[in-house]
């Protein structure tokens, strides 16, 4: 059983979706928990509830009333209750939470609805902190740190009632560590996978870079910097019109492109035509997941100057695609965006030295396609959805071991506590 806060489309819930599909395929039984969906953002319900493997197995849906991303101690309490009723419902041997919400409410669930004896297997996922950034007014810094304060005593409680945290990158191990979160045995590396096919090779005539530039007006020679995110805070929107404003407004030739949609959207482009940017700025909105790709390729290159992350799925995903990156060097991003080999890091919040990354990318080209060209490379093998479902599935029966009495963690009492690398595939 898996859970999460949310369906909508976005890095750890398409992570989720993914797992789901590929643990079906290998002939379990797949159900996932979420919380309702709304909102401009898009939702994966969709392709969840229509997956069919070969044998025909699907995922069974329930929607979990009460689970809902903002902290509201009333519906937190019931859906603490409507969790509990549901694994007693199923009985799951496993039950693998992500994201926060879900996260800290479906450990506690796990971890009591069924008593110590038939206690299934609990892993967790950590797909970004949920510490936000300390900004703003005096009262927005004290209301900030309340939250991260008490999302951290949370986090403390609910790893006790975890046998395995995941993490999809190292720095996620590092932050939650420096946080007095869990213990260090508790921990292991599985890389975020995609569906690396999908991004490698366009699936059709209409998918390919030419075509797709071509129907969103682009000529041969426009240099075309695109973002894949959305319309929403911390996301770097505001930081990459500061930094490229000048150079969107004084080089016919360059364009910026915009996929993706959120609360954000109209002052977003209210703030474009102030800048008198019409027609260099192109927002192409919600876009499939599938064909999230062909953007992609339409790109000269994709700037992610995003302030939180776990690992930034679109990163190694224009990587796949051929289109270098520039990104914010936050959290994860570094494992797929290596600075001076696969792509250019930029420090959080810096324009002047986000745009001169920009104008370097666009002054190299060569260089530019080297990079791309690298990070393919890297990226095809690192973040294959297939070896991520793998590896879960050695995580899962290392969690089961240890909820039916197997061996001891090795950083429980008496033993030291050693950091957990990558899960090696086929071994628990």
């Amino acid at each position: 059983m898996h859970l999460s806060t949310r369906l909508i489309l976005g890095g750890s819930q398409e992570n989720t979706v993914l797992s789901c599909e590929g643990q079906a395929r290998l002939g379990h039984e797949v159900h996932l928990g979420y919380g309702p969906i709304f909102g401009p953002e898009g939702s994966l319900f969709g392709r969840a509830s229509a997956f069919r493997a070969d044998d025909g197995r699907g995922i069974a849906m329930h929607e979990v009333p009460d689970l809902c991303r903002e902290v509201s101690p009333r519906r937190d309490a019931r859906c603490l209750g409507q969790l509990k009723d549901l694994i007693r419902r199923i009985r799951p041997d496993i039950v693998h939470t992500h994201s926060s919400k879900a996260g800290i409410l479906g450990r506690l669930a796990a971890w009591s609805a069924l008593g110590e004896r038939d206690r299934p297997g609990i892993v967790h996922t950590i797909h970004g902190p949920p510490f936000m950034p300390v900004e703003g007014s005096a009262v927005a810094r004290f209301k900030r740190r309340a939250v991260n304060a008490v999302y951290a005593v949370s986090e403390r409680i609910a790893a006790r009632r975890c046998h395995v945290i995941v993490s999809v990158a190292d720095a996620m191990t590092e932050q939650f560590l420096a946080r007095g979160i869990g213990r260090p045995g508790q921990y292991v590396t599985v890389h975020s996978g995609m569906e690396v096919e999908r991004y490698l090779t366009p699936s059709g005539p209409d998918e390919t870079r030419e075509a797709v530039r071509g129907g969103l007006g682009f000529s041969p020679a426009d240099f075309v910097i695109g973002t894949v995110a959305r319309l929403a805070e911390h996301k770097g929107h505001d930081d990459l019109l500061d930094a490229c404003g000048g150079d969107l407004r004084s080089n016919p030739g360059w364009k910026l492109l915009w996929v993706g949609d959120g609360w954000w959207r109209d002052r977003l482009l209210a703030r474009v035509r102030a800048m008198g940017l019409d027609g260099r700025v192109i927002t192409a909105g919600l876009v499939p997941s599938e064909r999230v790709a062909s953007y992609m390729r339409a790109m000269d290159l994709l700037v992610h100057p995003s302030y939180r992350e776990g690992l930034p799925r679109t990163v190694p995903q224009a990587l796949l695609c051929g289109t270098a990156v520039v990104a914010y060097d936050v959290d994860g991003t570094k494992e797929a965006c290596i600075e001076g080999r696969t792509g250019r890091l930029v420090p959080p919040g810096d324009t002047g030295a986000l745009r001169r990354a920009v104008r370097w990318m666009y002054d190299h080209p060569d260089e530019r396609a080297r990079l791309a060209e690298h990070g393919r490379d890297v990226c095809r093998v690192r973040f294959d959805a297939r070896l991520m479902v793998e590896r879960l599935d050695a995580v899962y029966a290392r969690a089961l071991g240890l909820s039916r009495g197997g061996p001891p963690d090795p950083a429980g009492p008496g033993a030291a506590a050693e950091p957990r690398g990558p899960v090696t595939p086929g071994a628990p």
